[in-house]
Formats: C-alpha cells, sequence, structure tokens
C-alpha cells in the first residue's frame, strides 16, 4: 500500500479523461481524486486548456495542487492565495506565431485560426465549436493575428476528414514548433520542444518527487510526450478511447471515460 511517506506526483489530463465528452464528471471520478490527495499524493491537472478554463476542473474537483499545467505546458501556474484565482503564472513560454501562421494558412486557406496570449486572451479569425475557446476572446483579422506574442495557436478546418488533415499537416514539416492533432481537423501548436511533459518535468523537479513515483492519465495525441515521460520509470495511463497511436506509450490501459478510467487507475494507486 502507497503510503503518504511515498508521495507520487499524479497528472490528469482534462478533457475525454477527468470530464466526459459533455462535461459531465462522475461523482466516482471525484472520489478517488480526494482520496488520493487525502493519502498525500500530489494529483494535479495537465491540459490544452487556458487557465480560466482549468481553475474551474480544480474547483469541482477541490484539489488545491501546488503547480498546474495548462496551454499544453506552455502555462505552469504555481499556487498562491493572494492570487486572484489563487494561482499565478509561474512559468510561460512565448513564441512569435508569424512564420508558422503564414505557412499553414498558404496550404490551409480555408481554416479558422485563435491565438491565445499569455493573459488567456484568444484572438480568432472565425467560427469555433462552443465552449473550444476562452470567455476571454474577440474576433481578428487574419493579419491582425500576427501581431500577438503567442503561448498556443489552434488551427480548425471544418469539413476536413481527419487522415486528409493528418497528412497536409504532416506534409508541411512544422519543425519550429510543437504541434499535436486532435481527434478531428484540429492543430494544436506550442513553442518548440513545449509540451505537457516539459512542464511536468519542472513541476516534478520542483516538488522534488523521483520520477518512479509519476502516475500521467490521458487520452489524446497532446499527451503523448506525457505519457513517454512517465513511462521511463513511472506510470503512463492511456484512457481506454484514446487511438492506438496514443496506447502504444502507456504502460497501463484503464477503461474509457464512461467507465471511470480516471478513478480505476487511480484506485489501483491507493488501494
Amino acid at each position: 500500500m502507497t503510503t503518504t511517506s511515498e508521495p507520487w506526483l499524479i497528472a490528469l489530463d482534462i478533457d475525454g479523461t477527468v470530464l466526459h465528452e459533455d462535461g459531465h464528471l462522475s461523482d466516482e471520478v471525484v472520489i478517488a481524486v480526494q482520496k488520493a490527495r487525502d493519502a498525500g499524493h500530489e494529483v494535479t491537472l495537465a491540459t490544452g486548456r487556458s487557465v480560466s478554463m482549468t481553475i474551474p476542473i480544480l474547483e469541482r474537483l477541490n484539489i488545491t495542487p501546488e503547480f498546474v499545467v495548462c496551454s499544453n505546458g506552455a502555462i505552469t501556474l504555481k499556487r498562491d492565495p493572494g492570487a486572484p484565482s489563487a494561482y499565478r503564472r509561474f512559468h510561460v513560454e512565448r513564441f512569435d506565431s508569424t512564420e508558422v501562421l503564414i505557412r499553414i494558412k498558404a496550404r490551409l486557406p480555408q481554416a479558422h485560426y485563435a491565438v491565445e496570449d499569455e493573459t488567456g486572451l484568444y484572438r480568432y479569425t472565425d467560427w469555433f465549436p462552443e465552449g473550444a475557446l476562452d470567455a476571454m476572446s474577440e474576433k481578428v483579422t487574419f493579419e491582425e493575428l500576427l501581431s500577438t506574442s503567442a503561448v498556443r495557436v489552434v488551427v480548425i478546418s471544418p469539413g476536413h476528414e481527419i487522415d486528409d488533415f493528418l497528412k497536409v499537416v504532416e506534409d508541411m514539416g512544422l519543425h519550429q514548433v510543437s504541434y499535436t492533432v486532435g481527434w478531428t481537423a484540429w492543430l494544436d501548436i506550442a513553442p518548440e520542444g513545449v509540451n505537457k511533459s516539459t512542464a511536468l518535468e519542472r513541476v516534478r523537479t520542483e516538488l522534488d518527487v523521483p520520477l518512479d513515483r509519476v502516475m500521467v492519465i490521458g487520452d489524446g495525441r497532446n499527451d503523448i510526450e506525457m505519457l513517454q515521460w512517465a513511462a521511463r520509470k513511472g506510470r503512463a495511463v492511456a484512457m481506454g478511447q484514446a487511438p492506438e497511436e496514443v496506447r502504444i506509450h502507456a504502460t497501463d490501459i484503464t477503461e474509457d471515460f464512461l467507465g471511470d478510467g480516471v478513478a480505476i487507475a487511480l484506485n489501483s494507486l491507493t488501494a
């Protein structure tokens, strides 16, 4: 049995992992998260969501970890009771997205674009699915996007088949940045060499937790580096519905979100 003298760093993806597709959070997952917290483990979130879209999930889970990873690793938060949300920005990775935006626009002229800055403001060119962008957003022209210092760029191509979209993205050879492709024709772009794993390694070092006591749980392509990082010595758990290209990097496969896979994985650690 794991005791409080052997704390683990546990990092959970949000969408498709902690949360169902409709935003539902099951009681079983909440109970398991709090049980792990009460056992002395550091349970945190590592997500592609912006800061303001992440904080409410912490509140719903009733956890206050020391660090939280947002924007696919571009922003790391640190707990600060004096801050408005009880968290402040501890580390921020920025990049000039001008070149990559122009390059993608040439190949995907009909795509919709959004750029997130370090304050959480999204500037976007066209329609995005409801809830996809932060409430802090404003519609701008593509040219106006080019002047934004970015922590994250999002590109969607409505109507594009995912396999075709993947091929277009791969053919572009976006080596100057880090990118992941979502379930649909959705492209997430971060500063070069930045992803959830780079932020979590910083968190792990700050907390002085050995790599053999890290556990991550995720389901998407933007979780691959995080899974690879944890799999080196710790536990890398893929959700049951994760695509095969994600599952192959895991040390464990749990149930899907409908089967409360997060709760099952966490309970195996605290049992």
